[in-house]
């Protein structure tokens, strides 16, 4: 186990104890200033309490959370009207990361194999993948984005009507990287 997991794993550990005492006090009516509710702001011992500025953050969050589920709703329409967002999601990494094997599309989405199955036969009847045979082991199929779902992809990415494209587009150059640089930092702590 490394540090930061022990600390996280100390973290949630202090947060659902403090978070039974208080509520077995009836002390809890309500959320505390600064955290999420139902949650228990709790410093790691020698660190600058930031728990508003973390509570804002997580605040904005959500609503990017909110811009992001609808900017894959209308993706997803745009591409075609029976494509559901997991798809897209799908399309986007195949798109991104050329051919892969159900295995590795599975492990890269964090979902079982079963569900990209089911996934890769809808996106085939659709028109948007295809199955080529592994050159280096015939039993095994790379899943391949098509050429129409790319071009689609790019169609849609040109396209005015995307909320963040929308949102962001006014937004200087340098803005931008540097958002996609905390993001990128956030997401790979």
């Amino acid at each position: 186990m490394t540090d930061n997991t022990q600390t996280d794993a100390a973290t949630e550990e202090l947060s659902s104890a403090a978070a039974g005492r208080a509520s077995s006090a009836g002390e809890n009516d309500g959320p505390v200033a600064g955290t999420v509710a139902g949650t228990v702001a709790v410093p790691v011992a020698g660190t600058k309490d930031n728990s508003s500025a973390i509570a804002e953050v997580e605040e904005q969050m959500s609503v990017l959370i909110g811009f992001i589920q609808a900017n894959v709703r209308a993706a997803a329409l745009a591409i075609d009207p029976a494509l559901q967002p997991f798809g897209l999601k799908v399309l986007r990494i195949l798109v991104k990361m050329g051919p892969l094997h159900s295995s590795v599309l599975a492990d890269t989405m964090f979902v079982d194999r079963s569900i990209i199955s089911r996934q890769v036969k809808q996106l085939q009847e659709l028109g948007l993948v295809e199955t080529r045979p592994d050159p280096e082991d015939g039993r095994a199929r790379y899943v391949a984005a098509t050429e129409e779902a790319a071009t689609r992809l790019i169609a849609i990415r040109e396209s005015d009507k995307l909320v963040i494209f929308t949102h962001m587009n006014n937004w200087p150059e340098e803005d931008l990287l540097a958002f996609a640089g905390y993001l990128k930092r956030l997401t790979t702590q």
